[in-house]
Formats: C-alpha cells, structure tokens, sequence
C-alpha cells in the first residue's frame, strides 16, 4: 500500500485495530489482507440524534426496509402471504396462550431472517456482481438459515398440535 493510501485509511494513529489483518477468518480465499485502520464506532465530528428523534428515525429506517423488503423481494412476500394464513390458523388452533405463542413466534422468526437474508444480499450486490467465492458463501448461508427457520415452523407446528 503506498503512502497516500497508507494515509487515507489511518485515523491520526489512535486506532486500537492498527495493523489487523482482517483476512485470516477464511483462509480458503487467496487476497491480499485487508488492514483495518480506525474503530468501527468513530462517527467523526456528526452529532447523532438521541432521545424521541433517534426512535422516530429508526422507526422510519424500519419502515423503508419493510417497504423495500416488500417490493424488491419476492421470497418476502410469500413469506408474508403464509404468515397471514399461519398466524390467524395459530391463534385458533392453540389450545393455550403458550400454544399459540409457539405457533405465531416460529413464523415471525421466518419473517426476521428473510429481512437478514434480503440484507445481506443488497449488500452483496452493492460490493459487486461478480462472482466471487465469499459472496456466494454469505448468500447459501442466508438462504440456509432461512431453510432452518422454515423446519423449525414445522416441527413447532407439528409437535404443538400432535394430539
């Protein structure tokens, strides 16, 4: 790395990160290391809101992913489809308050991870559309965990109202 951008990745020399090599956790992936120069907490001089504006903000940073989830995810939308037909039949079937806790929070955990999985592949396309081993990596291991939430809304299904 020369001097320049030796210079624009420091943080005045205050960083306890100075010289980590970030590439070691996947060491199947042949790249040059990755120096990780200033804490990832540093906000610079930018004040960040605090008390009603940070939650009317985040509130809205929500409802942007929602909307977005919604319109550019067709896997989320099925989800949302069977979850307005999972959690109604949860509610009527469960015998106890228990019961229909462990019938609705499965789905809801399905709904969770697809907003994960759908984050991590914006953001895998926004590095780049080429192939590359770690981003196929990351996306299976989306589209498996949500593969696992799915299994786990049917065996509560089916262990709960097995009578």
């Amino acid at each position: 790395m020369d001097a320049v951008a030796s210079t624009a990745f420091s943080f005045a020399g205050r960083s306890p990160w100075q010289g980590v090599v970030a590439s070691t956790a996947f060491p199947c992936v042949e790249r040059e290391p990755l120096i990780i120069s200033r804490p990832m907490n540093d906000t610079g001089d930018r004040q960040k809101p605090t008390g009603f504006t940070r939650m009317f903000r985040a509130f809205g940073a929500s409802m942007k992913g929602f909307t977005g989830a919604y319109r550019e995810e067709a896997a989320f939308r099925q989800e949302l489809a069977l979850a307005i037909v999972v959690i109604p039949l949860g509610l009527w079937l469960g015998r106890s308050g228990i019961e229909r806790v462990l019938l609705i929070a499965p789905m809801f955990i399905v709904l969770i991870i697809e907003l994960l999985n759908s984050a991590i592949d914006a953001t895998v396309y926004r590095i780049g559309l080429e192939r590359h081993k770690l981003s196929g990596l990351a996306k299976d291991i989306g589209s498996a965990a949500v593969l696992t939430s799915l299994l786990l809304l049917a065996v509560v299904w089916i262990l709960v109202l097995w009578r």
